[in-house]
């Protein structure tokens, strides 16, 4: 016991919420003794989040709006509030104000991290708390089973070791999405390692059960592919560049080829370069690692999703051309 308290008194925690309502109460709830260092940050909450978080005992941090809302930046800010409840913290837990911690991974996750000096962060497995309430749920828990091991990349749960989060100057702000692998991107090129443990992390509430969620989130996705390969797409890391890519092959050249093909052959030559489409979505399903149905619809939206994310990528590119401010891109 008295280890276990020791381990603990290493630890603090973060999170990061907009107008998360109950799921933010769930959330604080699942911290239990942590909840003394942890730190609370709302970006413009107007459900109440606030008042549910100090109704809960932890520490509050509203983020300034004069400046854009990022989770990148919520995070940096909450570290450093953190740093100066909780000063003796070695490790920060970062945690998404939509997931629930599950009891016991704290304990195993820096209990592991104090053993592996040469490691900066270290993640679990994040589950959707409602996998079935919509395809839409189900394609995000399957987008959380990453595999066991080294990895290059975290997402938004996870426990870093402060010096090291301090030594890359954290996250990079004026990202709107895809800034956990960016970040781990850097702890990397330091000379840090990046690891995923076989154990249960959270559990996420996507709450996602129409059509036009999935769009945006999808469309958030292929902006952050463009940044990141922005930004290290250069060899030998090569970050986002493959996905990038693939965003403008499926979502708008062969849309564009099937067009010419039309043009100067006709409608049959149009439709074989359509029919890579459904070729590529039994592909996919027949390497899936669910059931039938499942495989089928995982990879239908898998490819149907690269025109959201060639119009992401097109956001980004239009933004930077226009040296326009980047805006969070909203889902819920």
């Amino acid at each position: 016991m008295e280890a276990r308290a020791s381990m603990l008194d290493r630890v603090g925690v973060v999170v990061i919420g907009r107008n998360e309502g109950e799921r933010l109460r769930i959330c604080l709830g699942s911290l239990g003794a942590l909840a003394g260092r942890t730190v609370y940050v709302d970006s413009g909450s107007s459900d109440g989040s606030v008042g549910i978080a100090r109704s809960m005992g932890v520490a509050v941090l509203e983020l300034d709006p004069g400046q854009p809302f990022t989770a990148a930046r919520g995070r940096n800010e909450g570290c450093r509030r953190l740093r100066q409840l909780a000063p003796g913290a070695t490790m920060v837990q970062f945690v998404d104000g939509d997931c629930e911690l599950v009891a016991g991974w704290i304990e195993q996750a820096a209990a592991w991290l104090e053993g592996q000096r040469e490691v900066a962060a270290v993640c679990g497995r994040r589950r959707e708390r409602f996998p079935r309430q919509s395809v839409y749920n189900f394609l995000c828990d399957c987008d959380w089973d990453t595999p066991v091991g080294e990895t290059k990349a975290c997402g938004g749960d996870v426990l870093v070791r402060i010096d090291a989060f301090e030594a890359v100057s954290g996250y990079r702000i004026n990202m709107i999405a895809g800034e956990d692998p960016e970040f781990c991107v850097r702890l990397r090129q330091a000379g840090w390692r990046v690891w995923r443990l076989d154990g249960e992390m959270t559990r996420h509430d996507a709450a996602m059960t129409r059509l036009g969620q999935w769009w945006k989130r999808t469309l958030r996705s292929g902006y952050a592919f463009a940044q990141g390969a922005r930004l290290h797409g250069a060899p030998p890391e090569r970050h986002c560049v493959r996905e990038s890519r693939s965003a403008w092959v499926w979502g708008l050249g062969l849309p564009l080829a099937a067009v010419g093909a039309g043009w100067c052959w006709g409608v049959w030559p149009a439709g074989l370069v359509l029919l890579l489409y459904p070729l590529q979505i039994a592909r996919l399903a027949l390497r899936g690692r669910h059931s039938a149905g499942d495989n089928w619809r995982y990879a239908s939206f898998i490819v149907m999703g690269k025109i959201p994310e060639m119009l992401g990528q097109m956001k980004y590119l239009l933004e930077r051309g226009l040296g326009a401010q980047s805006r969070l891109i909203e889902y819920k």
